[in-house]
């Protein structure tokens, strides 16, 4: 395999020592979190958000309040986005059946989709008001019928933003608190005073809110890990030029200061005019000093012989966004198995998912692409299986199975199990002492 790298980001070891610090941070903080309650809480908001409200859950009326600030152009958008949003919901939840076939004669088995009973919602927006996150993880819950949803956000310079409350409201959470980062995560997994902990976490945010839910993956469940914003550019020269290559990866860039911005292609003369085209960018861009940062310390230009090649180094990246635009998209969404999400051809981006044509944008990072997706509304359900035999020759059968195949284990409690339903339903003599028959002589 021939890759040439034009532009390479920190190493490997440079990020896991960054990854070090921030592990330390948040097991710190969540073990405050637990033991103080809503003391810590407060004392970590007035800390990082300068926000010391008296109750950091809204009313209706606060909330009523926040949405009359909004014009009603700023709210058919929103609205408009989420329902993009919920009608892809709606289709992804009618495609997930409960199921209930007769395997043999009278004997059912079956499964129920039921929805997670609480779930805690994070909605960055300290740096960016992420109007868009309430869609993906707040309304995407409601579709799949959870009856709890408690959502967080930060304060947005100071106090609540009225966009993003009008999201998470619109929505349909059921409590809303401004709180951010760490002490949001704890909060809702561990519980304060004033918080009822929830059975599960959403949303995406920075190194801090994603190593929280990696921690207390177990106590609650997660959706995935979704830490700092990842996007790859996957282009040749036939449907992509140096212009388009730049913005998107700048366009992702912006998010943080360690977010990572590939461009994978097999031509030198674009890899080459992309990099010239993002520092002049960079220049007129306003949010160039975060994406700078980015560029800087994350950016990566890899440059390969073949197609083949540009695969199998995307699929080892597993991106969470990744920008298709080549003369074979289509080859590209059938051989990629590694990825959060795949936006083919030069009339889309990744902007579009993130905020308005109706995908998820809570997608996986890290390489977590290569074992599970993005959030969805199946990931708001448990898929829980039944049984029930109907018959008395259903059950003997089963049972004379079930006996030999528990003795085969060496499980003589077991084998009991199925000997006491051999003897009441189909009037078969199996005293208990005989289980251990079945193991010597198979019958």
């Amino acid at each position: 395999m021939t890759i040439h790298y034009l532009k390479r980001g920190k190493s490997l070891a440079a990020r896991s020592e960054e990854d070090a610090k921030t592990r330390a941070v948040v097991e710190a903080t969540l073990k405050d979190i637990e033991e103080r309650g809503d003391t810590a809480v407060r004392e970590l908001s007035e800390k990082f958000d300068k926000y010391q409200p008296s109750s950091f859950r809204l009313s209706q009326a606060d909330i009523d309040a926040l949405i009359s600030q909004l014009t009603e152009r700023e709210i058919a958008d929103i609205k408009f986005a989420q329902k993009q949003v919920v009608n892809f919901a709606r289709a992804q939840r009618d495609s997930m059946l409960d199921i209930e076939i007769e395997t043999l004669p009278g004997v059912i088995l079956g499964h129920k989709n039921i929805p997670v009973q609480s779930v805690g919602c994070y909605i960055p927006g300290g740096k960016f008001p992420m109007v868009a996150s309430a869609h993906m993880s707040v309304a995407t819950a409601k579709v799949a019928g959870v009856p709890r949803i408690v959502a967080c956000t930060p304060p947005f310079q100071g106090k609540p933003n009225p966009a993003v409350i009008a999201a998470i409201h619109f929505g349909g959470a059921d409590e809303i608190y401004v709180l951010g980062g760490i002490q949001a995560i704890g909060a809702m997994a561990i519980g304060t005073e004033t918080i009822d902990p929830v059975h599960m976490l959403v949303g995406p945010g920075n190194a801090f809110v994603a190593e929280a839910k990696r921690q207390l993956f177990g106590r609650v469940g997660i959706d995935l890990f979704a830490g700092p914003t990842e996007t790859m550019v996957i282009a040749d020269e036939t449907a992509a030029d140096a212009e388009l290559c730049a913005t998107d990866l700048l366009g992702q860039a912006e998010h943080g200061y360690n977010s990572p911005c590939v461009l994978l292609t097999n031509s030198y003369a674009l890899a080459e005019g992309t990099i010239k085209e993002v520092e002049r960018l960079l220049t007129i861009l306003p949010t160039a000093d975060t994406a700078r940062a980015s560029w800087a310390d994350y950016g990566e230009v890899i440059v390969c012989d073949t197609y083949e090649e540009m695969l199998e180094v995307a699929n080892d990246i597993a991106s969470e966004h990744v920008q298709v635009m080549t003369d074979r998209d289509d080859w590209f969404l059938e051989n990629m198995t590694a990825y959060g999400a795949l936006f083919l051809g030069p009339r889309t981006n990744v902007s579009n998912g993130d905020k308005v044509i109706g995908t998820n944008h809570t997608l996986p990072t890290k390489k977590a692409g290569r074992y599970t997706g993005g959030l969805w509304v199946g990931k708001f359900l448990k898929t829980h299986s039944y049984q029930k035999i109907t018959t008395d020759e259903a059950a003997t059968l089963i049972g004379e199975y079930g006996s030999r195949l528990c003795m085969l284990e060496g499980f003589a409690g077991h084998a009991e199990q199925c000997n006491i339903r051999v003897r009441r339903f189909g009037g078969v003599d199996v005293p208990y002492a005989q289980a251990a028959a079945y193991r010597e002589t198979g019958k």
